[in-house]
């Protein structure tokens, strides 16, 4: 059941935003901070308004429903706003579910090629075009941080960055082992093989995020090569860190300096980092609720990309789309798929807490 006053509390506190924000006293940091903290309520609002629009309502029609003139009326208003009241009441309480503040963040995203060879490397191509395809319809920019090619445009391994509002709100569920059952260009007999790409989505972290102390790292610089060990330029710009607290190692050799190749790849280690922590945090909060949608694990199959018989399916909710070419351009086809999956944690959260 929605909490009135709470309802209340929330329009107070964007009556007193609003006020701070025009009274011209605050700037900086603190300033684009309630400016964020406004922009999230302003979407509850109107649910809020529309709530309170049907409360009034309902207790007006009971009070006519004793006026025998008016009573035929008063039924009928009754029975129009409350059924309309659950789906009201629904809405706010996804509206109101604890948000994950990195769901606006930018992403980074890695695709590796698994089990499968030089399939399984065409496939981690199929999957960043795929993404590439989407977040461009999606307005959003798509920057390559690292790549490692094949000849057959295929990836052993690609690092991207894509950069816009909501990205990672979106992109999140997409984390895990992909699977593709299909006749690979390289098989002469026609046999189905079946090979599977990794996908990892981590939400780009800032530096107030993550603090990185130089003891910490170790930068190593290399020469940058381009595939089959063609040199991509003649100076060592390609820049190595490794994280000693943590052991992971990034690599960037994409950009055409020292300095921006640095850039990237601190990016890349600090959006990891980040989403460590967060995961831990995650696991020690919800240790008592698997999720429906799945850990995030890039260990963990997700879903299945079957070329015979055009039909993508997602085994975290058991939904299958006759729409693989669509999916795979970028289409809505993976917009029904992530929006479907967005409603399903959605439910799952709701119920947690009833």
């Amino acid at each position: 059941m929605i909490i009135e006053q709470k309802l209340k509390d929330i329009q107070s506190r964007a009556a007193d935003i609003e006020a701070q924000m025009n009274s011209g006293t605050i700037s900086g940091e603190e300033l684009t901070r309630l400016s964020k903290e406004y922009s999230r309520l302003s979407e509850i609002l109107p649910l809020i308004s529309q709530y309170f629009q049907i409360a009034q309502g309902i207790a007006d029609a009971t009070e006519m429903q004793h006026d025998p003139e008016l009573r035929a009326l008063a039924l009928e208003q009754l029975s129009e706003l409350n059924h309309a009241l659950p789906d009201v009441e629904r809405s706010l309480q996804i509206a109101l579910l604890p948000r994950d503040d990195a769901d606006d963040n930018s992403v980074i995203m890695e695709i590796r090629a698994g089990v499968g060879g030089e399939e399984s490397a065409l496939f981690a191509g199929d999957l960043f075009n795929q993404y590439k395809s989407y977040a461009l319809r999606q307005g959003w920019k798509v920057e390559v941080i690292e790549e490692n090619a094949t000849s057959l445009r295929g990836y052993k391994e690609v690092v991207f960055k894509i950069d816009g509002a909501g990205a990672y709100g979106r992109m999140k569920f997409e984390s895990g082992i992909h699977r593709v059952q299909r006749v690979p260009e390289t098989e002469a007999g026609g046999r189905i093989h079946t090979s599977a790409a990794s996908v990892a989505v981590m939400p780009e972290a800032k530096d107030i995020d993550v603090v990185i102390e130089d003891k910490d790292i170790r930068i190593d610089v290399f020469r940058a090569s381009g595939a089959g060990g063609q040199h991509v330029n003649k100076t060592d710009s390609a820049i190595r860190i490794t994280h000693f607290p943590s052991g992971l190692v990034v690599t960037c050799q994409n950009e055409r300096s020292q300095f921006q190749n640095k850039a990237a790849a601190m990016a890349v280690l600090r959006s990891k980092l980040y989403e460590k922590q967060r995961m831990e945090q995650m696991n020690a909060s919800n240790a008592s609720r698997k999720s429906m949608v799945g850990s995030g694990d890039r260990s963990e199959k997700i879903r299945t990309y079957n070329f015979p018989e055009q039909r993508v399916t997602d085994h975290r909710i058991k939904l299958t789309l006759y729409k693989l070419d669509d999916i795979l351009a970028g289409g809505g086809g993976l917009d029904e798929m992530i929006d479907a999956l967005i409603a399903a944690d959605q439910l799952e959260r709701l119920t947690s807490m009833e």
